[in-house]
């Protein structure tokens, strides 16, 4: 009776307020994901994508200077930023003594990146005819946005759990949001692309930080009752 009143509680510990909270954001992200998958699949609405592209046309009208920022921006999110960062961060993370969050940097990035290419051969959308940067691949979701987003994310994670400077959770978050904003001023992307790869980005960041939570919590008490 003690151990089954004991696994009560240890459940019930479980439901935090940073719980009910990753569980909000995983059902929101997983809608838009699949919101945007049906306005773009099964209803072949190009209404978003048009508005997006005009709007970002004019500011590039009205701000000839535009396109060197974008481009300089979008970098931050490319594969070769991405691929130096996630292998460089989380050894700078191991040499100073925190070792699973060099792991999870790692695996998180090596999971999106597998996931994005998974759903980007599922759905099969070809990129925009007039993209202004050359690019390669599918286009649904936006790797640079689901990426970006995993990593700036989970970069945002670490700095406010584990680091004590949950100021720089925002200002990330708003980096990666313009990263995919610059897929949609160069036409690398449709917008739908850049929302649906933001969607899937969150909700896989937020799996896996919940997966991984359960898992040490369940690492702990294996490790406790040997112990014992």
């Amino acid at each position: 009776m003690n151990r089954f009143t004991s696994r009560l509680l240890a459940f019930a510990g479980l439901l935090t307020v940073e719980v009910i909270f990753a569980t909000v954001l995983f059902v929101v992200a997983f809608v838009l994901f699949f919101y945007m998958a049906r306005v773009v699949f099964v209803h072949h609405s190009m209404a978003l994508d048009t508005w997006a592209s005009d709007m970002v046309d004019g500011w590039q009208r009205n701000w000839p200077g535009l396109h060197g920022p974008v481009r300089f921006v979008t970098f931050f999110a490319s594969l070769p930023f991405l691929l130096p960062a996630s292998i460089i961060g989380p050894l700078l993370l191991y040499r100073a003594g925190h070792r699973r969050e060099a792991k999870e940097l790692v695996l998180v990035m090596a999971g999106a990146v597998l996931l994005n290419q998974l759903l980007k051969l599922y759905f099969n959308r070809p990129r925009p005819a007039n993209a202004v940067l050359r690019t390669f691949g599918l286009s649904f979701p936006s790797g640079h946005a689901m990426l970006g987003l995993t990593f700036y994310g989970c970069l945002a994670w670490l700095l406010a759990r584990h680091f004590g400077r949950p100021g720089w959770a925002a200002p990330l978050l708003l980096w990666a949001g313009l990263i995919g904003l610059t897929r949609v001023c160069l036409h690398a992307h449709y917008a739908t692309d850049v929302l649906a790869g933001f969607a899937g980005g969150a909700a896989w960041l937020v799996l896996f930080r919940s997966g991984l939570k359960l898992f040490w919590k369940e690492e702990k008490a294996v490790l406790g009752e040997e112990i014992i």
